[in-house]
Protein backbone atom coordinates (compact mmCIF):
# COMPACT_ATOMS: atom_id res chain seq x y z
CA UNK A 1 0.00 0.00 0.00
CA UNK A 2 3.02 2.41 1.05
CA UNK A 3 4.66 1.90 -2.13
CA UNK A 4 1.28 2.40 -4.40
CA UNK A 5 0.65 5.44 -2.54
CA UNK A 6 4.54 6.68 -3.25
CA UNK A 7 4.32 5.63 -6.87
CA UNK A 8 0.98 7.65 -7.03
CA UNK A 9 2.64 10.57 -5.48
CA UNK A 10 6.16 10.64 -7.66
CA UNK A 11 4.88 9.79 -10.65
CA UNK A 12 5.42 12.04 -13.79
CA UNK A 13 2.87 14.74 -12.65
CA UNK A 14 5.20 15.81 -9.77
CA UNK A 15 8.25 15.45 -11.58
CA UNK A 16 6.96 17.73 -14.26
CA UNK A 17 5.59 20.42 -11.80
CA UNK A 18 9.58 20.42 -10.43
CA UNK A 19 11.14 20.53 -13.80
CA UNK A 20 8.16 22.78 -15.04
CA UNK A 21 8.85 25.03 -12.08
CA UNK A 22 12.22 25.13 -12.46
CA UNK A 23 12.29 26.25 -16.17
CA UNK A 24 9.43 28.74 -15.90
CA UNK A 25 11.99 30.35 -13.12
CA UNK A 26 15.23 30.28 -15.46
CA UNK A 27 13.42 31.74 -17.98
CA UNK A 28 11.81 34.89 -15.28
CA UNK A 29 14.82 35.53 -14.59
CA UNK A 30 17.02 35.25 -18.14
CA UNK A 31 18.89 32.02 -17.11
CA UNK A 32 20.18 34.09 -14.18
CA UNK A 33 21.93 30.70 -12.35
CA UNK A 34 24.09 30.63 -16.06
CA UNK A 35 24.15 34.23 -17.58
CA UNK A 36 25.76 36.05 -14.16
CA UNK A 37 27.62 32.25 -12.72
CA UNK A 38 31.08 34.83 -12.56
CA UNK A 39 28.71 37.12 -10.11
CA UNK A 40 27.33 34.34 -7.86
CA UNK A 41 30.43 33.04 -7.14
CA UNK A 42 32.06 36.04 -6.37
CA UNK A 43 29.09 37.25 -4.05
CA UNK A 44 29.64 33.85 -2.31
CA UNK A 45 33.49 34.19 -1.66
CA UNK A 46 33.00 37.54 -0.54
CA UNK A 47 30.26 37.07 1.75
CA UNK A 48 32.41 34.08 3.10
CA UNK A 49 35.13 36.41 3.48
CA UNK A 50 33.26 39.02 5.09
CA UNK A 51 30.86 37.23 7.60
CA UNK A 52 33.72 34.81 8.82
CA UNK A 53 32.38 31.22 10.24
CA UNK A 54 28.97 32.72 10.80
CA UNK A 55 27.65 32.21 7.02
CA UNK A 56 29.80 28.51 6.83
CA UNK A 57 27.73 27.57 9.10
CA UNK A 58 24.44 28.29 7.82
CA UNK A 59 25.75 26.50 4.38
CA UNK A 60 27.39 23.77 5.78
CA UNK A 61 23.91 23.06 7.72
CA UNK A 62 22.53 23.26 4.30
CA UNK A 63 24.87 21.21 2.58
CA UNK A 64 25.15 18.84 4.83
CA UNK A 65 21.02 18.10 4.89
CA UNK A 66 21.47 17.67 0.75
CA UNK A 67 24.92 16.33 0.49
CA UNK A 68 25.18 12.46 1.87
CA UNK A 69 24.14 8.93 0.74
CA UNK A 70 22.28 10.44 -2.53
CA UNK A 71 25.59 11.78 -3.55
CA UNK A 72 27.05 7.76 -3.83
CA UNK A 73 23.94 5.29 -3.23
CA UNK A 74 21.65 7.71 -5.49
CA UNK A 75 23.92 7.89 -8.52
CA UNK A 76 24.53 4.37 -8.74
CA UNK A 77 20.71 3.36 -8.59
CA UNK A 78 20.29 5.98 -11.59
CA UNK A 79 22.41 4.50 -13.72
CA UNK A 80 21.68 0.85 -12.69
CA UNK A 81 17.78 1.95 -13.50
CA UNK A 82 17.97 4.49 -16.38
CA UNK A 83 21.49 3.49 -18.02
CA UNK A 84 24.76 6.05 -17.97
CA UNK A 85 21.51 8.77 -19.79
CA UNK A 86 20.62 9.19 -16.33
CA UNK A 87 23.37 11.11 -15.65
CA UNK A 88 22.80 13.61 -18.04
CA UNK A 89 19.13 14.31 -16.47
CA UNK A 90 20.67 14.73 -13.49
CA UNK A 91 22.22 17.26 -14.01
CA UNK A 92 19.48 18.83 -15.92
CA UNK A 93 17.69 18.84 -12.72
CA UNK A 94 20.14 20.72 -11.01
CA UNK A 95 20.32 22.92 -13.54
CA UNK A 96 16.56 24.18 -13.61
CA UNK A 97 16.71 23.09 -9.22
CA UNK A 98 19.50 25.94 -8.58
CA UNK A 99 16.43 28.30 -9.68
CA UNK A 100 14.21 26.43 -7.85
CA UNK A 101 16.32 26.47 -4.50
CA UNK A 102 17.02 30.35 -5.39
CA UNK A 103 13.29 31.10 -5.18
CA UNK A 104 12.79 29.22 -2.07
CA UNK A 105 15.56 31.03 -0.31
CA UNK A 106 14.79 34.65 -1.64
CA UNK A 107 10.53 34.28 -0.51
CA UNK A 108 11.97 32.96 2.19
CA UNK A 109 14.04 35.75 3.88
CA UNK A 110 11.84 38.59 1.99
CA UNK A 111 8.68 37.15 3.74
CA UNK A 112 10.80 35.56 6.96
CA UNK A 113 8.93 37.31 10.23
CA UNK A 114 11.33 37.42 13.69
CA UNK A 115 9.29 37.22 16.82
CA UNK A 116 9.61 39.19 19.65
CA UNK A 117 11.10 37.08 21.76
CA UNK A 118 13.37 36.30 18.46
CA UNK A 119 12.04 33.09 17.00
CA UNK A 120 12.75 32.89 13.61
CA UNK A 121 9.54 32.12 11.17
CA UNK A 122 11.73 31.29 8.02
CA UNK A 123 11.62 28.66 5.00
CA UNK A 124 8.55 27.93 3.06
CA UNK A 125 6.37 27.96 6.06
CA UNK A 126 6.94 31.89 5.98
CA UNK A 127 6.09 31.86 1.99
CA UNK A 128 3.38 29.92 2.56
CA UNK A 129 2.02 31.97 5.84
CA UNK A 130 2.98 35.49 5.14
CA UNK A 131 2.77 35.67 0.83
CA UNK A 132 0.13 32.99 0.26
CA UNK A 133 -1.94 34.32 3.72
CA UNK A 134 -2.71 29.91 4.04
CA UNK A 135 -2.23 28.97 7.53
CA UNK A 136 -3.66 25.22 6.52
CA UNK A 137 -0.78 24.91 3.77
CA UNK A 138 1.83 26.19 6.02
CA UNK A 139 0.39 23.98 8.51
CA UNK A 140 0.64 20.77 6.27
CA UNK A 141 4.14 22.08 4.99
CA UNK A 142 5.55 21.65 8.42
CA UNK A 143 3.97 18.22 9.11
CA UNK A 144 4.95 16.82 6.46
CA UNK A 145 8.66 18.24 6.82
CA UNK A 146 9.26 16.74 10.43
CA UNK A 147 7.88 13.49 9.19
CA UNK A 148 10.56 13.62 6.69
CA UNK A 149 13.09 15.31 9.30
CA UNK A 150 12.19 12.20 11.71
CA UNK A 151 12.22 9.49 8.68
CA UNK A 152 14.04 10.37 5.86
CA UNK A 153 16.53 12.64 7.59
CA UNK A 154 17.28 10.54 10.18
CA UNK A 155 16.37 6.84 11.14
CA UNK A 156 16.90 6.01 7.13
CA UNK A 157 20.41 7.67 7.90
CA UNK A 158 21.24 5.71 10.79
CA UNK A 159 20.40 2.98 9.26
CA UNK A 160 22.81 3.05 6.15
CA UNK A 161 25.20 4.32 8.39
CA UNK A 162 25.06 1.14 10.64
CA UNK A 163 24.99 -1.26 7.65
CA UNK A 164 28.09 0.23 6.33
CA UNK A 165 29.70 0.47 9.51
CA UNK A 166 28.62 -3.18 10.70
CA UNK A 167 29.61 -4.97 7.22
CA UNK A 168 32.73 -3.24 6.79
CA UNK A 169 34.16 -3.42 10.89
CA UNK A 170 31.63 -5.95 11.92
CA UNK A 171 30.26 -3.31 14.82
CA UNK A 172 26.86 -4.55 16.34
CA UNK A 173 24.20 -2.04 14.65
CA UNK A 174 23.42 -1.49 18.86
CA UNK A 175 26.51 -0.20 19.39
CA UNK A 176 26.56 1.77 16.73
CA UNK A 177 23.03 3.16 17.32
CA UNK A 178 23.97 3.83 20.65
CA UNK A 179 26.83 6.03 19.73
CA UNK A 180 25.12 7.98 17.04
CA UNK A 181 22.44 8.83 19.52
CA UNK A 182 25.24 9.76 22.50
CA UNK A 183 26.96 12.49 19.27
CA UNK A 184 23.52 13.57 18.40
CA UNK A 185 22.52 14.49 21.91
CA UNK A 186 26.04 16.09 22.00
CA UNK A 187 25.63 17.94 19.33
CA UNK A 188 22.12 18.91 18.33
CA UNK A 189 20.87 19.76 22.03
CA UNK A 190 22.42 23.78 21.63
CA UNK A 191 19.94 24.37 18.63
CA UNK A 192 21.76 25.35 14.99
CA UNK A 193 24.81 26.95 16.65
CA UNK A 194 26.12 24.15 17.79
CA UNK A 195 24.35 21.50 14.60
CA UNK A 196 26.53 24.11 12.28
CA UNK A 197 29.74 23.93 14.37
CA UNK A 198 29.83 20.46 13.57
CA UNK A 199 28.84 20.23 10.42
CA UNK A 200 31.65 23.10 9.15
CA UNK A 201 34.30 20.50 10.23
CA UNK A 202 32.71 17.03 9.25
CA UNK A 203 30.97 17.90 6.12
CA UNK A 204 34.12 19.78 4.41
CA UNK A 205 36.19 16.66 5.79
CA UNK A 206 33.78 13.83 3.83
CA UNK A 207 33.13 15.58 0.60
CA UNK A 208 36.87 16.43 -0.04
CA UNK A 209 37.98 13.41 0.99
CA UNK A 210 35.27 11.40 -1.47
CA UNK A 211 35.84 14.09 -3.90
CA UNK A 212 39.91 13.64 -3.82
CA UNK A 213 39.31 9.49 -4.37
CA UNK A 214 37.07 10.09 -6.66
CA UNK A 215 39.32 12.05 -8.67
CA UNK A 216 42.50 9.65 -8.50
CA UNK A 217 39.88 6.55 -9.72
CA UNK A 218 39.22 8.92 -12.76
CA UNK A 219 43.07 10.08 -13.19
CA UNK A 220 44.01 6.24 -13.52
CA UNK A 221 41.39 5.87 -16.18
CA UNK A 222 41.69 9.02 -17.76
CA UNK A 223 41.92 7.89 -21.59
CA UNK A 224 38.13 6.31 -20.72
CA UNK A 225 36.68 10.02 -19.85
CA UNK A 226 35.67 10.19 -23.48
CA UNK A 227 34.03 6.86 -23.82
CA UNK A 228 32.09 7.92 -20.24
CA UNK A 229 30.52 10.94 -21.74
CA UNK A 230 29.77 9.07 -24.75
CA UNK A 231 27.90 6.37 -23.37
CA UNK A 232 26.35 9.78 -20.83
CA UNK A 233 24.61 11.55 -23.75
CA UNK A 234 23.93 8.26 -25.98
CA UNK A 235 22.03 6.83 -23.45
CA UNK A 236 20.87 10.29 -23.21
CA UNK A 237 19.60 11.02 -26.65
CA UNK A 238 20.03 8.09 -28.41
CA UNK A 239 17.69 6.63 -30.96
CA UNK A 240 18.72 3.13 -29.71
CA UNK A 241 17.87 3.67 -26.70
CA UNK A 242 14.55 6.01 -26.84
CA UNK A 243 13.21 2.43 -29.39
CA UNK A 244 14.04 0.34 -26.52
CA UNK A 245 11.97 2.15 -24.31
CA UNK A 246 15.48 3.37 -22.25
CA UNK A 247 14.82 7.21 -22.81
CA UNK A 248 11.88 7.44 -20.93
CA UNK A 249 13.81 5.35 -17.92
CA UNK A 250 16.87 7.54 -17.89
CA UNK A 251 14.34 10.95 -18.16
CA UNK A 252 12.77 9.12 -15.19
CA UNK A 253 15.95 8.24 -13.09
CA UNK A 254 17.81 11.15 -13.82
CA UNK A 255 15.38 13.18 -12.57
CA UNK A 256 13.96 11.96 -9.51
CA UNK A 257 17.47 11.23 -7.77
CA UNK A 258 18.46 14.61 -9.14
CA UNK A 259 16.03 15.83 -6.90
CA UNK A 260 16.35 13.47 -3.92
CA UNK A 261 20.25 14.64 -4.33
CA UNK A 262 19.87 18.18 -4.11
CA UNK A 263 16.58 18.65 -2.83
CA UNK A 264 15.56 21.47 -4.83
CA UNK A 265 11.92 21.92 -4.75
CA UNK A 266 11.18 20.74 -1.06
CA UNK A 267 12.30 23.69 0.78
CA UNK A 268 14.55 22.01 3.27
CA UNK A 269 17.99 24.56 2.48
CA UNK A 270 15.19 28.03 3.06
CA UNK A 271 14.44 26.05 5.85
CA UNK A 272 17.90 26.64 7.08
CA UNK A 273 18.98 29.62 5.80
CA UNK A 274 16.18 31.18 6.97
CA UNK A 275 18.58 31.31 10.52
CA UNK A 276 21.46 33.17 8.83
CA UNK A 277 22.27 36.83 10.10
CA UNK A 278 22.51 38.46 7.19
CA UNK A 279 19.15 39.02 5.69
CA UNK A 280 19.87 39.71 2.06
CA UNK A 281 17.64 37.60 0.13
CA UNK A 282 20.07 37.57 -2.99
CA UNK A 283 22.67 36.88 -0.85
CA UNK A 284 20.80 33.65 0.21
CA UNK A 285 19.91 32.74 -2.60
CA UNK A 286 23.17 32.57 -4.55
CA UNK A 287 25.01 30.26 -1.72
CA UNK A 288 21.59 28.24 -2.52
CA UNK A 289 22.46 27.98 -6.23
CA UNK A 290 26.11 27.39 -5.05
CA UNK A 291 25.13 24.48 -2.41
CA UNK A 292 23.40 22.61 -6.06
CA UNK A 293 26.21 23.53 -8.36
CA UNK A 294 28.46 21.44 -5.61
CA UNK A 295 26.45 18.54 -5.07
CA UNK A 296 25.12 17.32 -8.04
CA UNK A 297 26.97 19.05 -10.66
CA UNK A 298 30.25 18.43 -9.34
CA UNK A 299 30.33 15.36 -6.50
CA UNK A 300 27.34 13.52 -7.89
CA UNK A 301 29.53 13.87 -11.65
CA UNK A 302 32.09 12.45 -10.42
CA UNK A 303 31.17 10.04 -8.90
CA UNK A 304 29.00 9.02 -12.15
CA UNK A 305 32.75 9.78 -14.16
CA UNK A 306 34.57 7.55 -11.35
CA UNK A 307 31.70 4.47 -12.36
CA UNK A 308 31.79 4.81 -15.80
CA UNK A 309 35.39 4.76 -16.67
CA UNK A 310 36.79 2.21 -13.67
CA UNK A 311 34.38 -0.25 -15.74
CA UNK A 312 32.94 -1.90 -12.94
CA UNK A 313 29.74 -3.49 -12.83
CA UNK A 314 26.83 -1.49 -12.23
CA UNK A 315 24.31 -2.45 -9.66
CA UNK A 316 22.26 -0.72 -6.82
CA UNK A 317 23.87 0.21 -3.67
CA UNK A 318 27.76 1.54 -2.45
CA UNK A 319 29.58 -1.92 -4.10
CA UNK A 320 30.26 0.05 -7.56
CA UNK A 321 31.58 2.82 -5.69
CA UNK A 322 33.85 0.41 -3.38
CA UNK A 323 35.14 -1.49 -6.21
CA UNK A 324 36.31 1.75 -7.93
CA UNK A 325 38.30 3.10 -4.98
CA UNK A 326 39.74 -0.62 -4.74
CA UNK A 327 42.19 0.44 -8.14
CA UNK A 328 43.59 3.58 -5.23
CA UNK A 329 42.83 1.80 -2.18
CA UNK A 330 43.16 -1.97 -3.00
CA UNK A 331 41.97 -4.11 0.15
CA UNK A 332 41.17 -0.71 2.28
CA UNK A 333 38.50 0.38 -0.58
CA UNK A 334 35.30 -1.10 1.18
CA UNK A 335 36.18 0.09 4.84
CA UNK A 336 36.79 3.56 3.86
CA UNK A 337 33.69 3.49 1.38
CA UNK A 338 31.96 2.42 4.26
CA UNK A 339 33.38 5.31 6.71
CA UNK A 340 32.50 8.34 4.13
CA UNK A 341 29.47 7.23 3.81
CA UNK A 342 28.61 7.11 7.64
CA UNK A 343 30.23 10.60 7.61
CA UNK A 344 27.73 11.92 5.01
CA UNK A 345 24.31 9.91 7.10
CA UNK A 346 25.57 11.47 9.93
CA UNK A 347 25.72 14.93 8.67
CA UNK A 348 22.34 14.49 6.92
CA UNK A 349 21.39 13.72 10.05
CA UNK A 350 22.64 17.81 11.73
CA UNK A 351 21.08 19.09 8.54
CA UNK A 352 17.69 17.57 9.14
CA UNK A 353 17.41 18.28 12.38
CA UNK A 354 17.55 21.85 12.24
CA UNK A 355 15.17 21.69 8.97
CA UNK A 356 12.64 20.01 11.19
CA UNK A 357 13.27 22.49 14.60
CA UNK A 358 13.24 25.38 12.08
CA UNK A 359 9.69 24.13 10.65
CA UNK A 360 8.57 23.21 14.55
CA UNK A 361 9.18 26.89 15.73
CA UNK A 362 7.23 28.17 12.90
CA UNK A 363 3.79 26.54 14.40
CA UNK A 364 3.55 29.84 16.64
CA UNK A 365 4.15 27.57 19.74
CA UNK A 366 3.67 29.56 23.40
CA UNK A 367 6.69 31.10 24.06
CA UNK A 368 6.38 29.67 27.71
CA UNK A 369 6.10 26.19 26.10
CA UNK A 370 8.56 26.66 23.12
CA UNK A 371 11.83 25.70 24.39
CA UNK A 372 10.18 22.40 26.42
CA UNK A 373 8.78 21.32 22.77
CA UNK A 374 11.68 22.59 20.74
CA UNK A 375 13.83 20.37 23.86
CA UNK A 376 11.25 17.23 23.12
CA UNK A 377 11.73 17.49 19.75
CA UNK A 378 15.67 17.40 19.85
CA UNK A 379 15.35 14.20 22.40
CA UNK A 380 12.66 12.24 19.99
CA UNK A 381 15.18 12.99 17.05
CA UNK A 382 18.50 11.74 18.89
CA UNK A 383 16.28 8.61 19.79
CA UNK A 384 15.13 7.39 16.67
CA UNK A 385 18.71 8.49 14.89
CA UNK A 386 19.83 5.63 17.35
CA UNK A 387 16.95 2.99 16.79
CA UNK A 388 17.35 3.43 12.81
CA UNK A 389 20.33 1.79 13.15
CA UNK A 390 19.36 -1.51 14.21
CA UNK A 391 17.40 -2.13 11.06
CA UNK A 392 16.81 -2.10 7.15
CA UNK A 393 13.50 0.24 7.77
CA UNK A 394 12.62 -0.24 4.13
CA UNK A 395 8.95 1.09 4.99
CA UNK A 396 10.43 4.08 6.74
CA UNK A 397 12.20 4.89 3.53
CA UNK A 398 8.77 4.52 1.21
CA UNK A 399 6.83 6.86 4.30
CA UNK A 400 10.13 9.29 3.75
CA UNK A 401 9.57 9.41 0.32
CA UNK A 402 5.92 10.00 0.49
CA UNK A 403 6.73 12.86 3.09
CA UNK A 404 9.48 14.70 0.61
CA UNK A 405 6.47 14.60 -2.25
CA UNK A 406 4.17 16.06 -0.19
CA UNK A 407 6.46 18.76 0.93
CA UNK A 408 7.10 19.57 -2.50
CA UNK A 409 3.66 20.04 -3.78
CA UNK A 410 2.71 23.06 -1.71
CA UNK A 411 6.22 24.62 -1.80
CA UNK A 412 5.70 24.20 -5.86
CA UNK A 413 2.88 25.80 -5.88
CA UNK A 414 3.54 28.92 -3.54
CA UNK A 415 6.69 29.27 -5.86
CA UNK A 416 4.70 29.82 -9.31
CA UNK A 417 2.09 31.95 -7.40
CA UNK A 418 4.40 34.06 -5.54
CA UNK A 419 6.98 34.09 -8.34
CA UNK A 420 6.38 37.62 -8.71
CA UNK A 421 8.76 38.30 -5.90
CA UNK A 422 11.23 36.23 -7.22
CA UNK A 423 13.76 38.96 -8.62
CA UNK A 424 17.79 38.94 -8.70
CA UNK A 425 20.37 41.50 -7.88
CA UNK A 426 20.68 43.91 -10.67
CA UNK A 427 23.81 45.50 -11.89
CA UNK A 428 23.73 49.32 -11.55
CA UNK A 429 24.63 51.40 -14.63
CA UNK A 430 26.44 54.02 -12.92
CA UNK A 431 29.01 52.14 -10.68
CA UNK A 432 28.73 48.70 -12.89
CA UNK A 433 28.40 47.15 -9.23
Amino acid sequence: MLETINNYIWNSGLLILLLGTGIFLTLKTKFFQFRRSGFIFKSVRRSLKNSGSSQWKISASALAASMGTGNIVGVTAAIAIGGAGAVFWMQVSAFFGMMLTYAENVLSMKFRHIEEDGNVIGGAAAYLRYGLGSKPLAFIYVFFCILASLGMGNMTQGSAAAQALSGAFGFSPVVIGVFITIFLLATVIGGAKSIGNAAKFLLPFAAISYMILALSVIFVNFKNIPYAFGEIFKSAFGIKQVGAGLFGSALSAGLRHGVFSNEAGLGSSALIHSNAKDSDPYLQGMWSIFEVFLDTMVCCTLTALMILTSGVNIEMGAKPVSDAFSMILGRYSGAVTSVIIALFAVCTMLGWCCCGETALKSLGINACKKKSVILTYRIIFCILGGFGCTGALSDMWTLSDIANGLMAIPNLLALLLLSRYVTVPVKCDKCGK
